[in-house]
């Protein structure tokens, strides 16, 4: 799957799997392959803290058990995965920007920063100005409260007054660089489908591949990008194989 954290594999592949609803799905030999984990007490342990967590919720209409995503765990995931924020949240409209200057001779706490924020959709609008449609500021303040980094961090809340949003689109976040990154998506996804071999197999490497674009998408709204954006249009053609290969 491309994620070395267990928690974070079993989170996304329950968000993979219930879609946007977030309807259970059921913890049987079928997920745990997908996942490439086995049902081992190690696997058992990591289920069971997600659930003390509140990150998902178990379900037992079925012998495997099910599992749902929370919407906690959601919020969770997002911070990760933001493409998913925005298919079951509007945009409010407001622009996070998030500014650091911290010097280099304190780079440890600027790399860790980077890490820590690494899937928040934020993108690169000046020297130390990072820019990003998601609401992150509370989860920013969380991360910096009380440590030593705090003190070398700004962050603002605003709304676009005039200029040219495809332009700003385009230099933050390289939008044409996202679509192509896409469209390499779809020409794997055709080779993989094509292959003789079985469904499940094959669905694991679609999504192994989809992971890999996932972790570069900043997840922009519709709002910026409208509802035609080839990203919506990978969602949607991810789900019909996931209804003809995962069964």
């Amino acid at each position: 799957m491309g994620i070395k954290d267990r928690r974070t594999r079993i989170l996304l592949a329950l968000q993979l799997i219930g879609g946007e609803e977030l309807q259970p799905v059921a913890s049987d030999e079928k997920f745990f392959s997908l996942v490439d984990l086995s049902r081992n007490e190690r696997t058992k342990g990591v289920v069971s803290s997600l659930v003390k967590e509140g990150l998902i919720d178990k379900e037992e209409k079925e012998e495997s058990g099910a599992y749902v995503l929370t919407e906690k765990g959601f919020s969770f995931l997002v911070l990760r995965f933001p493409f998913f924020r925005f298919l079951r949240k509007s945009w409010d409209g407001k622009w996070r920007i998030i500014s650091y200057e911290i010097p280099e001779v304190k780079r440890h706490l600027r790399d860790r920063l980077r890490r820590e924020m690494e899937g928040w959709g934020l993108g690169p609008w000046h020297r130390s100005f990072w820019v990003t449609p998601h609401p992150v500021i509370e989860s920013l303040r969380d991360l910096v409260l009380g440590k030593e980094e705090e003190k070398y961090v700004q962050a603002f809340e605003a709304e676009h007054a005039f200029g040219d949003r495809e332009i700003l689109i385009e230099k933050v976040w390289e939008k044409s660089e996202i679509e192509k990154r896409y469209r390499r998506l779809f020409k794997d996804w055709h080779e993989i489908i094509s292959a003789k071999e079985e469904p499940l197999l094959k669905f694991k490497k679609v999504v192994a591949a989809y992971v890999e674009v996932l972790k570069k998408d900043p997840g922009l709204p519709k709002e910026l990008v409208g509802e035609r954006w080839i990203a919506f249009e990978a969602w949607e053609i991810f789900k019909e194989v996931r209804g003809l290969m995962y069964k």
